[in-house]
Formats: structure tokens, C-alpha cells, sequence
């Protein structure tokens, strides 16, 4: 890729996000980790389930030639799953069945079936219809769902299309695409904590943040003040990126044992947030 901090497009498709019933929290997730390994996403956009929106976003991103385009959502068997169709239209790549993701798609209804999660494993017309891929790409397998997700590798912009369940989008990133990321990027290893301290005031933990940068100048850790006064707690957000994602979370680790140290000795306590917090 030609510069230092590969840009980056992201399309989160699905009507429900734009009616309001649905939080789009893949494309916070993704920007998260995409800067942490290095990038710049220079655009991201909510799309509802028509082609000819999507075409049209996906044509823009390729005129304005990013380094990645992903996309998440409307990869499922449901008529209104329609991202992969935008995809061959924009690209001039015709739907196919693929035989390695249709073999995804089969291997999956299997295990459903034997325990008892669907009624059979028959590839019916709506579950073959998630084999069918651009001509071109590369299946990504999806341990947690069925719907593979997709890897289209053009030049100078390859498209990655991914679930929009944010447990099969993040298992599918952190398994099946983590080699072409690491390709792409130089590292695929990226985790991310977050910690609630009985602070309210920011001032008094920024030398304690500062300390711990300067052990540690592979963790990117900032404190988020939303107000002042008595009972206020303040939020301080670690990210960390690496070879692989232990060695990432390894230096999380290390950050947070070392700040909660330096919290205890300035009689603050402090609390580790789950990720839906």
C-alpha cells in the first residue's frame, strides 16, 4: 500500500440501524481496531438494504481508491439480504456458487442439526444462497454463524464484507482474516480494556497515565471525563496492537496491573468494565 497509515472505508448495512432498532456497534469496533493496527478510516456511512444505494456507495469508494473497504451486513439467506449483489454490480463480478463456502454453509447446517438448532441440514434455495459469492473471492469462515464473510481481493482496493451480528463480525476478524490483515498491516493482534475509577477529577490521574505511557509506549491509554463534581467516575480506555492478539492482550494486562498499582497507592479504587459497558 502506498502510504504509512493505509485508509479505510466501512459500510454498515441494514434498515434497522437507520430505523433506530438496531445500535450499529460494529463500525465503532472496527474503526477501533483498524486505527490501532495502523489505519486511517477516512469515511464511514449507514446504508439501508437496496442495491442501488449500496452500488452507489461502493462505486464512490472505488473512484476515491482506499487501501480497504469493508462492509457489514446483509450477507444472511433472507430476500433482504443484499450487500453481496451490490458488491458484483459495482465490481463487474458476477454471483457464483462457491464450492469452498457452500461446503462452509454445509458443514454449519450439519452441526445445527445434530444438536438439535434447526430441523435439517438441507441445503435449501435461501441457505445456498450464502455461497453465492463475487467472482473472484475468498470465503472467510464464521465459527460462531453461517453466513461466511467475504474477501474480495482487488487491486488497489479489496473489499471485505462481513456478518452484521457483531459476535460472528469480531470472530470472523479475529480468526479467518487475521493472516490477510497481518498482510495487510504488518500485525493483527489488537485488544482493548476498559477500567471505571472513583475519580472525578481528570488532572489528578494524568500523571498516573502519563507513567504508565512512558513504561509502556506500545499501549494507547487515555482517560474520558464526561463531567465534574462529587461521584463522578472517570472512564480510561487501553488498546494495545501486536503480532497476535495474546501478545496484544499481554501488554493490556501489563498496563492495567501497572496503573491499578499506582491508583492503590493514591487511595483510588477502580473497577475493570465488561464490553457491553
Amino acid at each position: 500500500m502506498g502510504s504509512s497509515s493505509p485508509t479505510v472505508e466501512i459500510f454498515a448495512i441494514g434498515n434497522e440501524l437507520l430505523l433506530g432498532e438496531v445500535v450499529d456497534t460494529n463500525t465503532s469496533w472496527l474503526c477501533r481496531l483498524l486505527t490501532g493496527l495502523g489505519g486511517k478510516v477516512g469515511r464511514a456511512a449507514l446504508l439501508p438494504d437496496d442495491v442501488e444505494a449500496i452500488r452507489s456507495e461502493l462505486e464512490g469508494a472505488l473512484r476515491r481508491r482506499p487501501d480497504l473497504v469493508f462492509t457489514t451486513g446483509g450477507l444472511g439467506p433472507t430476500e433482504d439480504d443484499r450487500t453481496l449483489i451490490a458488491v458484483a454490480l459495482a465490481t463487474g463480478r458476477p454471483l457464483e456458487e462457491h464450492p469452498q463456502a457452500l461446503r462452509m454453509v454445509a458443514a454449519r447446517y450439519q452441526a445445527l442439526a445434530a444438536a438439535g438448532y434447526v430441523a435439517s441440514p438441507e441445503l435449501t434455495p435461501p441457505r445456498r444462497k450464502m455461497a453465492l459469492l463475487p467472482q473472484g473471492a475468498v470465503p472467510l469462515a464464521n465459527p460462531v454463524g453461517v453466513a461466511p464473510g467475504v474477501l474480495l481481493p482487488l487491486e488497489p482496493t479489496p473489499l471485505i464484507c462481513l456478518p452484521g451480528v457483531p459476535e460472528e463480525m469480531k470472530a470472523i476478524v479475529q480468526g479467518a482474516l487475521a493472516p490477510y490483515l497481518q498482510s495487510r498491516f504488518g500485525r493483527a493482534g489488537f485488544a482493548e480494556l476498559r477500567m471505571l475509577v472513583d475519580c472525578g477529577d481528570e488532572s489528578r490521574l494524568a500523571p498516573l497515565l502519563e507513567e504508565i505511557r512512558r513504561q509502556l509506549p506500545q499501549v494507547y491509554i487515555k482517560s474520558r471525563a464526561r463531567a465534574f463534581g462529587p461521584g463522578v467516575r472517570l472512564r480510561i480506555y487501553f488498546s494495545a496492537t501486536a503480532s497476535t492478539p495474546e501478545e496484544a492482550q499481554a501488554l493490556i494486562e501489563k498496563a492495567r496491573c501497572r496503573l491499578e498499582e499506582q491508583l492503590a497507592k493514591a487511595g483510588i479504587a477502580s473497577e475493570i468494565l465488561s464490553r457491553e459497558d
